[in-house]
Parts: C-alpha cells; sequence; structure tokens
C-alpha cells in the first residue's frame, strides 16, 4: 500500500520532524482544546515569516559546504539604515521601495562575507563571526541606536495589509497578513533556483566536494560569492518585514535568533557537512520551533525552557542522522 512511497521515506529528517509537530500539536491540543484553531494557525504562520525567510538563506549557506551567523546582523542593519535613510530623504516613500533598498543594503553586507570567503578562502564560521560583530557595532555607532516607532506611513500600511482575515465563532479574530506572500515568493524563488538551474546544481555539488566541483568546471569562487549575496539580500528582505510588521525599527532586535534558526534548518535534514538540504524540510523545522518558541506554555511547561527545548532538538536533529550514518557505514563494511 505504501510501494509508491521512497524507501526511506520513514526515516528521512523531514518525516521524523513532521511526526514530532504532530504529536506536539496533539498534546498541546489535549491540554488546551482551543490550540488547532485557525486563530492560532495564523498566529503561527505569522511568526514564521522573517525566521522561515532567513531559514531559507542559511539552508542555502549549509548546502554550500559553509555556514553562516551573521544573517541576523545583515537583517537589522539593513531595515534599520533603510528606515532612517528613507526618513531622511523621502518620508512618503512607497513600501515597494524602501523593501527594495533594504534587500539592496542586504546583498552588499552579504556581498561582503563573500568576497572574504570565496575570493580570499577564509573560514566560513570566522568570517561571519567577525562581521556579524562588526555590522552590530557599525549600526550603533555611526547609523543609530534609538528605536524608532514614527515610520515612513507606507510601511505601517503594509503592517496593516491582509490577504484575509476574519472572526471565528468564539469571537477570536484572526489574519494572514500580506508577508506571508513574500515567505511564499523566497520559497519558490530558491526552490526554482536550486533545482532548475545549472547555479543550483553547482551549490549542491560545492556542498558535496569543493574539489569536485572544480574539476567538472564549477566556477567555485563565483557560486560561494552568489550564495553569500543572496544570503544578504534574504536578510535585509526579512528585516524590512520585521520592522514593519512590528511597526518599529529595533537596531537590537533579531539578536540571538541565529540559533534558532541555524535549528529548523539542521532539524530538517540539512547536514552541516554541506551538499544537503531541502525547503520541504527547513520549512517543517521552522514550524517546529515556531510551535515550540509559541505554545510551550500551552502544554505546562515554562518558557524559560525555550532555549533548553530547541538545544535538545538540535542535538536529536543532528545526533540522529549521524548515528544512523554511522551505523549504516558499519553495516555496509
Amino acid at each position: 500500500m505504501t510501494d509508491w512511497l521512497p524507501k526511506d521515506f520513514w526515516t528521512r529528517n523531514e518525516t521524523l520532524v513532521a511526526g514530532v509537530i504532530m504529536l506536539f500539536c496533539f498534546v498541546a491540543t489535549v491540554s488546551d482544546p482551543r490550540f488547532l484553531t485557525i486563530t492560532t494557525v495564523s498566529d503561527l504562520l505569522r511568526a514564521s515569516i522573517v525566521i522561515g525567510i532567513l531559514a531559507v538563506g542559511a539552508m542555502l549557506v549549509l548546502v554550500s559546504g559553509g555556514i553562516d551567523v551573521s544573517f541576523t546582523a545583515i537583517a537589522v542593519f539593513a531595515m534599520y539604515s533603510s528606515t532612517v535613510l528613507s526618513l531622511t530623504i523621502w518620508p512618503e516613500i512607497p513600501w515597494p521601495v524602501i523593501f527594495v533598498i533594504s534587500v539592496v543594503f542586504g546583498a552588499a553586507l552579504g556581498a561582503i562575507n563573500g568576497f572574504f570567503i570565496a575570493f580570499l578562502g577564509l573560514p566560513t564560521l570566522i568570517v561571519t563571526l567577525g562581521t556579524l560583530s562588526i555590522f552590530r557595532g557599525f549600526l550603533l555607532t555611526f547609523i543609530g541606536s534609538q528605536r524608532i516607532s514614527d515610520l515612513p506611513p507606507s510601511m505601517r500600511d503594509f503592517s496593516r495589509g491582509v490577504i484575509a482575515r476574519g472572526t471565528t465563532e468564539a469571537g477570536n479574530f484572526y489574519s494572514i497578513p500580506w508577508a506571508a506572500l513574500a515567505l511564499l515568493f523566497v520559497i519558490v524563488l530558491t526552490w526554482f533556483i536550486l533545482k532548475k538551474t545549472m547555479l543550483g546544481r553547482s551549490i549542491y555539488a560545492i556542498g558535496g566536494s569543493v574539489e569536485s566541483a572544480r574539476r567538472i568546471g564549477i566556477n567555485v569562487k563565483w557560486t560561494q560569492f552568489f550564495v553569500y549575496v543572496y544570503v544578504g539580500a534574504l536578510a535585509g528582505l526579512a528585516g524590512i518585514i520585521h520592522g514593519s510588521v512590528g511597526r518599529m525599527a529595533d537596531p537590537f532586535s533579531l539578536v540571538g535568533l541565529e540559533l534558532s534558526v541555524i535549528a529548523a534548518v539542521v532539524l530538517g535534514g540539512a547536514r552541516l557537512i554541506g551538499g544537503y538540504g531541502t525547503l520541504t524540510g527547513t520549512m517543517l523545522g521552522v514550524a517546529l520551533i515556531v510551535i515550540v518558541q509559541n505554545s510551550l506554555i500551552v502544554i505546562g511547561i515554562p518558557t524559560t525552557w525555550q532555549s533548553v527545548t530547541i538545544g535538545i532538538l538540535i542535538l536529536l536533529g543532528t545526533g540522529v542522522p549521524a548515528y544512523r550514518a554511522k551505523r549504516a557505514a558499519a553495516q555496509a563494511g
């Protein structure tokens, strides 16, 4: 009856994460029957938008065999600096224009990472740790450290835009914001790049083996450079969405979100050694992390245990596949 399923379906990370999500939702629904409602689902979707966009970028880096911890600093830098620039030069700026400005800022900062990693050959973790501090320090020193609540009117208009809204029979309000379309666009665009272009195949090949990729004619340097520029652009988009939806440009926001984003990607099956990662797994990982972050209290677990829970999930998400791989290698030997 399940012959149409892939042979490894039941052991894939995606399947395991989906099972954990269903188990968690079942426990939460038993604890509070109001958990599994359209209001909760819309709240979880809203919370998934920014972390989802950042996770797509982080997945791309892991697939290419690198690691990036600077994307939150890029997101905040792009969001805050584009907001300050718009308020100074063109307060009535349309929101699509300010979004483009933030994406360009993000891509430019990502290009700095790409230059040091692709063309100078420096370790990805060291470079992005360094730029994380540089970008955040430069922002707070030279651009501004004050929270800006008086945003351009168009950003507030964007935050109020919804695809759908309504009220449940119990009187609870729900809405699906425009920003959800941005996440959908990022997923579709990244899927197209990875699955339908030679560039995507090159990214997977580099993650598998840089030397092998170089021997078959792949331009390793420019492919790596593209990855970090693209990730920077996604961070810029995530940052401006975060500022718009939150209706505040806060230079201190998103600090520490790196752990949750990387956890989501790893839980989704992306390998830290590179060469493998799927958008399906990444989105399932995002869903699990968001559910954990927003719903622990429902099942009676204090929110102070949030970091502990995410840490356990990371250990399981990396440990179980590693154990399975080691066991398979031992049996093959």
